[in-house]
């Protein structure tokens, strides 16, 4: 992102700083503190996508094992969510198990959330097998198959081809693929809002992140863009290049946000270029506002081809969702740089710039469970739906977590002000000079009179003489009411030497 201090880009000086919160035993259960925080997260980002979050068939027209007298013009699935449609989204079987020849699929009546194509009028008598696939609103393919007659049913029903949702390698590589461009913007976007907001002493550790999400972005990005035909059809991964299915993929919902991630990463690529290349000097508001721009169209392109973006409260839900990964970013991505910094930075880290992070941590932490709870009761529908399905047994697993997650950041923030204050700089005492053979006690001499006032001092001549190193004496004696030991350069009469 722009914006960032020097030292991330290359451009600023390094060196050791004036002592911080280096070492201790505080230290060292910082990064244990913080390894529990960002397990309990994982485990709350690995259950995101629980069973039956994806387009499930609602109903269908005819209905399955229905038996109709005469052929229907058209076939008609209603779906819970908005669904994408493929060339190949119906193949209808008949009585003789051949296929039948069909349209092109499409919306009924422009409702996103449902699919209908049109069939032949010479239907012949007997049992049908339509086996259909769509893609759901998370970029998800979903299939399925069901039965009608015509007339009265057959002896026994047309067996489709038993093809699978996925092709196992497809499927693989396509989710690994999304989990490192996933870790690869968590990792850029909180690397750089950790470097301005809580503002170590010193950010050349935090390249490692920056590049590591940027590179781990990119290819992330073009292998979801190269497996999306394929991951879509179900087939192998070899048929990653066929014009036409390509072209289908692209253009849809999910190719499309790909595409715009695609150009978002490489104009953040080439910031980041500029950043390092630039003289060093104070970073003007207009570039951390284009850093803000960048994070939050790399966001949305998240947003856009997920559940958020169909169904009740499309705005409200894409705004939640883009807060949600934002927050996420900042809190993994922020302790990911934070524990880099610790273990690597030349100058210690300072109490100040943990304190900042608690703060920053705690506030993710509220807004995620926010935007969790908000997500999780849009996509429940009912509240018997809590413990009647998988997906809302999920949810309170989900949000027993989060109670953990809320429970260990404030115990980190409140650690960590203790740690700020337990270690900053004692006050240095004022070295006040006195007069030698005074007790502090009694404020007498040792000979028993009181020290003479100031004013009553006599002042010493100020003389013009050449400068001569001072030399070590050894203390003496002097004769009179001073029995203090006293330095040959003291004033006169002797009762007043120093």
């Amino acid at each position: 992102m722009r914006g960032l201090p020097d030292e991330v880009t290359g451009t600023g000086g390094g060196g050791r700083g004036p002592a911080g919160a280096a070492g201790g035993p505080g230290h060292r259960r910082l990064p244990r503190l913080m390894l529990l925080g960002s397990l309990l997260v994982l485990l709350l980002l690995g259950s995101a996508a629980p069973a039956g979050a994806h387009a499930a068939l609602r109903s269908s027209d005819p209905q399955d094992g229905s038996v109709v007298k005469t052929a229907p013009r058209h076939i008609t699935l209603s779906f819970t969510e908005s669904v994408g449609l493929l060339e190949d989204s119906f193949r209808i079987y008949g009585p003789d198990n051949r296929r039948v020849h069909l349209g092109e699929p499409e919306h009924a009546r422009d409702a996103s959330d449902t699919a209908r194509v049109a069939l032949p009028r010479d239907l012949a008598e007997g049992t049908y097998t339509v086996a259909w696939r769509v893609i759901s609103a998370d970029s998800h393919p979903v299939s399925g198959a069901f039965t009608f007659s015509v007339g009265k049913p057959s002896p026994t029903a047309p067996a489709a081809p038993a093809d699978p949702d996925e092709h196992p390698v497809t499927a693989s590589l396509y989710d690994t693929a999304r989990y490192l461009a996933y870790i690869g913007a968590v990792l850029l976007i909180g690397a750089a809002v950790f470097a301005v907001r809580c503002r170590p002493a010193d950010t050349r550790p935090l390249r490692l992140p920056l590049l590591t999400g940027w590179w781990t972005l990119l290819a992330g990005t073009v292998v979801l863009l190269v497996l999306r035909a394929p991951y879509e059809n179900g087939t192998s991964p070899a048929t990653a290049f066929d014009s036409s299915a390509v072209g289908k993929a692209l253009t849809g919902r999910p190719g499309l946000a790909l595409l715009v991630r695609l150009a978002l990463v490489l104009v953040t690529g080439a910031a980041l270029l500029l950043a390092r290349r630039r003289s060093p000097g104070r970073r003007h508001p207009v570039q951390f506002a284009a850093g803000a721009v960048l994070a939050v169209g790399l966001a949305l392109t998240w947003a856009a081809a997920e559940h958020a973006s169909a169904g009740i409260q499309v705005p409200v839900a894409m705004t939640s969702s883009v807060v949600h990964l934002l927050a996420t970013a900042c809190w993994l991505g922020g302790l990911t740089a934070l524990l880099v910094t610790l273990h690597r930075a030349r100058r210690p880290v300072s109490p100040a710039t943990v304190a900042r992070f608690s703060q920053l941590a705690f506030v993710s932490v509220v807004v995620l469970a926010v935007t969790g709870v908000y997500q999780s009761w849009r996509g429940l529908g009912s509240w018997s739906a809590l413990t009647g399905t998988s997906y809302g047994r999920t949810l309170l697993v989900k949000l027993a977590l989060v109670a953990a997650l809320l429970l260990v950041a404030g115990l980190s923030r409140r650690w960590t002000a203790r740690l700020a204050a337990q270690t900053e700089e004692p006050p240095v005492p004022q070295r006040v000079p006195e007069l030698v053979g005074v007790s502090a006690a009694s404020g007498t001499t040792a000979a028993g009179q009181a020290p003479p006032s100031p004013a009553a001092r006599p002042r010493r001549p100020r003389t013009r003489t050449s400068r001569s190193p001072r030399r070590r004496t050894r203390p003496i004696r002097t004769a009179g009411p001073c029995a203090a030991p006293c330095s040959p350069r003291c004033w006169s009469p002797p009762s007043c030497c120093w």
